[in-house]
């Protein structure tokens, strides 16, 4: 089943369109598609996201000074936390309800208007309640924008959906990292720096989302404000959610008092979550989903909460010595963003329900937890001493471990494919279609199908030769190609198309509605039906970067014992390849069928590790 290569197109990797890139947001079959290509909406959302994810980070350096100013106690102080974490869980329940109804936009702008007049409130504020109370408006802003920022930016996105991904990731680790910095040069004026400056940064923001960003349609289905709760009724959201509220627990009870025991000025605490904040980013994004492609989201987990409360236990342990709460602190960023990452990826993998509802239950939960701990921390250090608080915090993420271990067959039944592939048939039959017949290429995105032989292929129950595809405009010529494949191997032909959701730390978002995932198969499906090409259709889920999607297909191939799996050339370019994952290798990887290169007017090729590390450089 080897030939001699093609001459490579410039795209760097071999993948086919499995993740659906819009056909109007592609580029050209053969040519890669910058990430950075994109209209004004996205940019302007970008920047919001940017300022958003600055956040806690941009209050974190000025605790101290804030407590020392209003002559407010820490645990006091530690009020700014609960009051804005737990007005961002209770919205978590009736964002998705106001979204259906007001549409994305609309919700977009109400949270950042919210967020404006409130930071403002705060920052002009000379009293520790009034900052308290205005930080819990904020909650109400910020839960507006978090549960619509991700899927607005990829609504808007002209570069395809990975484009979009690798802005929004560029947002967060921006945003995670620049935020303490500049909360600390602005705290170490005044403490009331950081507020007006978020007030400012998130006015520009309105007013460029007010511009550039364009009306986007309004859900079919309106979301009902009781749905997040009833889906707590389903064992493994209701068991994830449970392990993110205990692991939040701990994360913000080291968030909110870390900062007393280092006993450094703003400026240099700015520094220090500055450090944190980079090693948050580049764990989320590029090394979470490498450890679990490798291990499993489970194991990952069960050992970034032991570490994490490892580190929890050195920080109660050593809250005398500032050096080490420093280093321990700096550390945590590196769990802390594999955490982010791949509880958000477990809660999507195991949730029966629709993503928005399913965001909406796990933010109540995890935000919950993230609420109450700066109270609880407060209180026990009030009564105890300070190491307490980090001991529960410790005790918090060890206890997640058994909670997580509840949900632990159903994680890994649906992070192996266990939840199933969803048949999909052709529209419409045509009724005594001669084998060998096609259509009119003009109907067809430019390629006719390939007659089938006499006698449907694979007939007997041959193995079948499965072939991914997507919305790019040389998704019909591929399809093509297989079923050549197909026809000289007497192989029934399955057209698969893999339905994605992004994750990016703790945000979720489908790129692609249910609707659009099962045109993109119907398409092909009755394409080849009209030819006379016997086919049959499936749509798959994966959870995370764009590589997962290449590991789903590979264990459905396993599934139904697939003689080979045949994919084309894609669209992506290199940087979101990196930054977002290769399907190719991850398919190569994971397969145990052979996996061929299937191109117009070109004999099929076997990919081989070997032959895709030539084929990526160009050697090939």
């Amino acid at each position: 089943m080897t030939a001699p290569a093609p001459a490579p197109s410039p795209s760097p990797e071999p993948a086919p369109a499995s993740a659906p890139e819009p056909a109007s947001a592609s580029a050209p079959h053969g040519n890669a598609a910058s990430p950075f290509r994109q209209p004004k909406a996205v940019w302007a959302v970008a920047f919001a996201c940017v300022i958003s994810f600055m956040g806690i980070g941009l209050v974190d350096p000025i605790l101290p000074a804030l407590a020392e100013s209003l002559h407010a106690t820490p645990s006091q102080v530690s009020l700014l936390f609960s009051s804005y974490l737990i007005v961002t869980a209770v919205a978590m329940l009736v964002v998705g309800w106001i979204s259906s109804r007001i549409g994305a936009k609309r919700t977009l702008v109400a949270g950042l208007s919210v967020i404006v007049v409130f930071a403002a409130l705060a920052g002009s504020s000379g009293s520790i309640n009034g900052i308290v109370g205005f930080r819990a408006g904020w909650g109400l802003g910020n839960a507006l924008f978090i549960a619509t920022s991700l899927a607005v930016i990829v609504a808007s996105a002209s570069g395809g959906f990975g484009g979009a991904i690798i802005l929004y990731e560029t947002a967060l680790g921006l945003g995670i990292a620049v935020g303490p910095l500049l909360g600390g040069e602005l705290g170490a004026i005044s403490w009331r720096g950081p507020f007006f400056g978020v007030a400012v940064l998130m006015a520009v923001a309105l007013v460029a989302t007010l511009a550039f960003v364009p009306n986007l349609p309004k859900p079919e289905r309106r979301m009902s404000p009781v749905e997040p709760l009833r889906a707590l009724r389903h064992r493994g959201l209701l068991t994830m959610g449970i392990m993110a509220l205990l692991y939040n627990w701990g994360f913000f009870t080291m968030l909110g008092y870390a900062p007393y025991p280092m006993e450094l000025s703003a400026h240099q605490l700015g520094l220090v979550f500055t450090g944190w904040g980079l090693l948050v980013a580049a764990f989320s994004v590029f090394f979470a989903p490498r450890l679990q492609a490798r291990y499993g989201t489970a194991p990952v987990l069960y050992a970034n909460l032991l570490g994490l409360g490892v580190v929890m236990a050195v920080i109660a342990a050593g809250v005398d010595t500032p050096s080490v709460v420093i280093v321990a602190v700096i550390l945590s960023g590196a769990f802390i963003g594999i955490n982010n990452t791949l509880t958000t990826q477990a809660v999507m993998l195991v949730s029966p329900v629709e993503r928005p509802v399913a965001s909406s239950a796990y933010g109540f939960l995890r935000f919950i937890g993230g609420g109450l701990a700066p109270y609880v921390a407060g209180k026990l250090a009030d009564a105890t001493d300070l190491s307490v608080p980090f001991y529960l915090g410790a005790a918090t993420f060890l206890l997640a471990i058994p909670v997580l271990a509840g949900g632990h067959r159903l994680l890994r039944e649906a992070e192996s494919g266990g939840a199933g592939a969803e048949p999909v048939a052709p529209s419409f039959t045509p009724v005594g279609a001669p084998h060998g017949a096609s259509t009119d290429a003009s109907d067809t995105g430019g390629a006719a199908p390939v007659g089938a032989p006499d006698g449907s292929p694979g007939a007997g129950g041959a193995a079948p030769v499965v072939v991914a595809v997507g919305a790019h405009g040389g998704a019909a010529a591929i399809v093509d190609a297989a079923a050549r494949l197909a026809r000289d191997t007497g192989s029934p032909l399955e057209v698969v198309h893999v339905r994605q959701t992004a994750v990016v730390e703790e945000q979720a978002a489908d790129t692609e509605t249910h609707e659009q995932a099962l045109a993109a198969v119907t398409a092909h499906l009755d394409r080849l039906a009209a030819g006379g090409v016997a086919a049959t259709g499936q749509i798959l889920v994966s959870v995370g970067e764009h590589a997962a999607a290449g590991r789903a297909l590979a264990h459905h191939a396993a599934d139904v014992h697939a003689r080979t799996v045949a994919i084309g050339r894609s669209p992506r370019g290199a940087s979101a390849q990196f930054a977002d994952g290769s399907f190719t290798t991850a398919l190569t990887h994971s397969a145990s069928c052979t996996v061929v290169l299937v191109e117009p007017e070109t004999a099929p090729r076997h990919l081989t590790r070997a032959a895709l590390a030539e084929l990526r450089t160009g050697a090939a």
